[in-house]
């Protein structure tokens, strides 16, 4: 930013005291794993000129080519004093003089591989965890790089959040119909506690995201089997070619009703499972709009329409969508708890619960060649935090109910003393009808769709208002 033409430091400081005027935290991206010189073969621009083998990792036996675990031609030297303090006092100026709230890494694994392989001990977390300003600032790690055991989802120290790439993954298979999704799409929307409850961690440590800024747009995720990247100029070979993703019946634009009607829908369905899963939600700017890069998942290199907002095509609908399931998120606490779910009674109440859609509860051996359906019950009561101040945190109860089933499904809903408000319901283009609807014994969802519920005891006085 400060290095753009025309751009200077200080419009970088009043931007973030804007925004955080404006209640917004600033994270910043950073890529310490490597830089523009490249490979042996690249420009000699910085540190290739200043000290090669202090600022670069060299292959041991042949000390002219460089060990690269980035895909960018070279990694920094992790293993060098003088690279460890490049990354720090970087990392404090932000802090001290920019007042950034905290970091993302760049292919975290490439900066803890301090000899070959990447290590939780190394000198880059050693020195990040001692630091008196950088330990205090929020840390995520994209935990992977392209070397060998580069993929290190979860095995990041206590102190990190992590970019939560199972999330993605499982989170797309389910929508797009894969099968035998159901066990892990339970651990998905409940924090991943299979990857982060040891230690010390909580379901904050888990960055939820559907979408990031490398690959398809959240529109292009259901609107193309196949990327589009002619115009990048290199036939087509670059970026990722495994997108998980589904056209819902025709390749790019269509004006086939049915098939633009399962695509919002789609979009709908995966919003809403991001925003409802315990974690911390990653956005995508401009997913909540509807942008679309005509299918071209590797953007990076277009400055131009394909890359751009266009801010006279919003999809308004898919908008307000976002912004209700946001709301509801920010409402209720249940839904973003600061501690893991653990199956047993608080304050007499059990604070999960999975169904089936017969209205039973699952049993151990439901979850085997279960349909690509389940609901998930979270108990307001049982939420082991405490606010500021000390006191229970008491919240409403909810019912989750996602179906990727190509079929409508009627599900019978759990026998409670009370009824059930129809909070959102992704079969509608804003994800709420304009009059409060209450069910009280069974539901129908429609083909792949996602309903939430909320529960209204019968003793509740007064009406519900949107």
């Amino acid at each position: 930013t400060y290095l753009a033409p025309n751009g200077n430091i200080h419009d970088f400081k009043l931007m973030v005291r804007r925004l955080h005027e404006a209640g917004i935290e600033v994270i910043l991206d950073v890529v310490y794993n490597h830089t523009a010189e490249g490979n042996h073969m690249g420009p000699t621009l910085s540190f290739r000129g200043l000290d090669n083998q202090a600022y670069y990792r060299l292959v041991p036996d042949d000390r002219r080519h460089y060990f690269d675990t980035t895909g960018t031609g070279n990694s920094l030297n992790m293993a060098h004093p003088y690279s460890l303090q490049l990354i720090m006092d970087s990392l404090r100026y932000w802090v001290t003089e920019c007042h950034v709230d905290g970091f993302r890494f760049d292919l975290a694994s490439t900066l803890a591989r301090q000899f070959y392989e990447v290590d939780r001990l190394s000198a880059f977390f050693d020195l990040v965890h001692q630091d008196p300003i950088v330990s205090q600032v929020k840390l995520i790690a994209e935990p992977w790089d392209v070397g060998e055991g580069g993929y290190q989802v979860g095995n990041f120290p206590p102190v990190w959040s992590e970019w939560n790439g199972q999330f993605r993954d499982t989170i797309r298979d389910h929508w797009r119909g894969e099968p035998h999704t159901v066990p892990e799409l339970a651990s998905r929307l409940t924090g991943s506690a299979d990857l982060y409850s040891d230690e010390t961690r909580s379901p904050v440590a888990s960055i939820n995201f559907v979408t990031a800024h490398d690959g398809f747009t959240l529109r292009d995720l259901v609107s193309y089997n196949e990327k589009h990247n002619d115009a990048n100029g290199e036939d087509g070979k670059d970026g990722e070619s495994h997108n998980r993703s589904w056209n819902c019946g025709a390749e790019g634009e269509t004006d086939d009703p049915e098939v633009l009607a399962l695509r919002a829908r789609q979009q709908r369905n995966l919003l809403a499972t991001l925003l409802l899963s315990q974690g911390v939600p990653m956005l995508l700017g401009g997913d909540e709009l509807g942008r679309t890069q005509g299918g071209n998942n590797n953007a990076y290199c277009q400055d131009n329409e394909i890359s751009w907002f266009d801010w006279d095509e919003v999809d308004e609908d898919l908008l307000e969508f976002t912004r209700r399931c946001i709301g509801i998120r920010r409402e209720h606490p249940v839904l973003r708890r600061r501690r893991w779910f653990f199956g047993q009674e608080i304050r007499g109440n059990v604070d999960i619960e999975w169904y089936k859609p017969d209205g039973a509860a699952m049993e151990d051996h439901d979850w085997e060649g279960a349909p690509r359906t389940i609901g998930l019950y979270m108990d307001g009561r049982g939420i082991r935090s405490r606010d500021t101040r000390g006191r229970p945190i008491i919240d409403d109860s909810f019912l989750l109910l996602i179906s990727a089933e190509p079929d409508p499904i009627d599900w019978q809903l759990p026998e409670m003393d009370g009824a059930w408000v129809v909070e959102l319901d992704t079969a509608l283009p804003a994800g709420v009808a304009d009059e409060v609807r209450t069910v009280t014994d069974d539901i129908e969802l429609v083909p792949r769709s996602t309903v939430l519920l909320r529960f209204r005891p019968a003793d509740e006085d007064g009406a519900d208002e949107r």
